[in-house]
């Protein structure tokens, strides 16, 4: 494995990447930072958490001189917190050399951005749609940018973004850099760097490079209407710390996380159509820990840092087969070991074998819970309970009832109902209906025919 030192950049920035705890490369760096810095246009075809951004953010730092001016460097992203995520990174790489990205986006007070780029930044990160308006109001200039980046170019196409990002490349310098990265490659992403790369060179990261082998996988077939049942079942059999659950459209995340709360279950939903302060809200919130359970499209995943997520479970397999390995990246993180379950209908197990051949691992079967599994886990999350007041010695206080209690009841008895009380507030998570909200919902106006009929 070539080290740092070897592909030859700036001291300054081998000194910041070293400080960031980066010893080695990472498969797409060791490939894509001697081609970018060779003034290559360049597609890089890798997932979240390869280390793509460091992949083109060193070789656009080296580029880059200290001199504040116009603005020379800029990365498109689909997302504000994705947006966030990389121009934190990107000063944390030319925190030496003087280089500093600002982050621009919409939900956040255009004033406030035009005070801060008056600081002059030397790049911009920033959500297309944002940027065009800056560019309407004159207050970005991107005529003398010498690196283009398209960070998640498959993700903004599918917000449909298309005609942003043609309105903004159309303005850019024809003599710059430009440096595409998608994790999966459709037609219209080919379209777009045809149209708008020069000669680009594909670099590729291996499906067995960005699985993480200490991640648990397995699926379960379910018909359609049973999917809220069988989720039920494994969050209380699990009991997840934190838990991620995606669904393929922001209305199906609603629908999915309305039904959760209505089941007694902690989740918040975040999809594209919540503002800045929500999905604030929402996912400190989830990084809290005062919600078990998150409900998220994958566009609104992107680019979420949250340590400590232990289950995924997809509710739905993803439109493109290829983000399932994404998905999977949200728990496990840092070495840590992590759990995910995916749920096939009897129509998608054609799917099944196409996600095993991009993960290039054999995925196992297992069956929904038992309603006495289920009960079997819940009683023995009350015993820890118990146990643990014991031997922390949370007691005291109650020895003289206890002892009054033992005059006029056996010891079984007494036992038996604490465990009881204690189960109480576990029960919501026991008596979960036995079919999907919205099944309920059509067997009962079917019900409401057949009477008025």
């Amino acid at each position: 494995m070539t080290s740092f030192n070897e592909l030859g950049f700036d001291k300054k920035i081998v000194r910041a990447v070293d400080a960031m705890g980066f010893k080695e490369p990472t498969p797409i760096q060791e490939k894509t930072i001697p081609l970018a810095l060779q003034g290559k246009d360049l597609i890089g075809r890798a997932q979240t958490g390869t280390g793509k951004t460091a992949a083109y953010g060193i070789p656009l730092i080296e580029k880059l001189t200290k001199d504040r001016g116009q603005v020379k460097g800029l990365v498109l992203a689909p997302v504000r917190e994705l947006a966030v995520q990389i121009a934190a990174e990107l000063n944390k790489i030319g925190k030496y050399k003087g280089i500093r990205a600002l982050p621009v986006y919409g939900g956040q007070s255009i004033n406030l951005q035009i005070k801060a780029l008056k600081q002059k930044p030397q790049i911009i990160v920033a959500t297309p749609g944002r940027l065009i308006d800056h560019m309407r109001r004159k207050t970005i200039r991107i005529s003398s940018l010498e690196v283009v980046v398209l960070d998640e170019a498959d993700e903004m196409l599918n917000m449909g973004f298309i005609d942003d990002i043609e309105t903004i490349l159309q303005e850019v310098p024809k003599d710059r850099q430009m440096l595409l990265f998608s994790a999966t490659m459709p037609k219209m992403v080919q379209t777009l760097a045809n149209k708008f790369m020069n000669e680009p060179k594909l670099v590729s990261v291996k499906s067995k490079e960005m699985t993480v082998s200490s991640i648990e996988q397995y699926y379960i077939q379910v018909p359609e209407e049973q999917k809220l049942n069988a989720l039920c079942r494994l969050l209380d059999t699990h009991v997840p710390e934190l838990a991620i659950v995606f669904g393929q459209t922001k209305r199906r995340v609603d629908q999915l996380n309305e039904a959760l709360n209505n089941l007694g279950y902690a989740s918040e939903a975040i999809h594209g159509d919540l503002n800045q302060r929500k999905r604030g809200i929402v996912l400190n919130k989830f990084k809290e820990g005062k919600i078990r359970v998150l409900v998220a499209t994958d566009v609104a995943a992107r680019g979420l840092d949250i340590s400590g997520v232990t289950h995924v479970y997809n509710f739905d397999i993803p439109q493109q087969l290829e983000n399932y390995i994404h998905r999977v990246g949200r728990t496990g993180r840092a070495g840590s070991d992590g759990l995910a379950v995916t749920f096939f209908t009897p129509r998608e197990m054609g799917c099944l074998k196409a996600i095993e051949r991009i993960t290039r691992r054999k995925i196992k079967r297992k069956s929904i819970p038992t309603e006495k599994e289920v009960l079997e886990r819940q009683k023995r999350i009350v015993l820890n309970k118990l146990l643990t007041a014991v031997e922390q010695e949370q007691y005291h206080n109650y020895i003289s009832l206890a002892e009054e209690l033992l005059k006029k009841h056996p010891p079984v008895t007494l036992i038996s109902a604490a465990l009881k009380v204690l189960a109480k507030e576990e029960e919501t998570f026991i008596n979960f209906p036995k079919e999907l909200l919205i099944e309920t919902k059509r067997k009962k106006r079917s019900s409401k025919r057949r009477e008025t009929g």
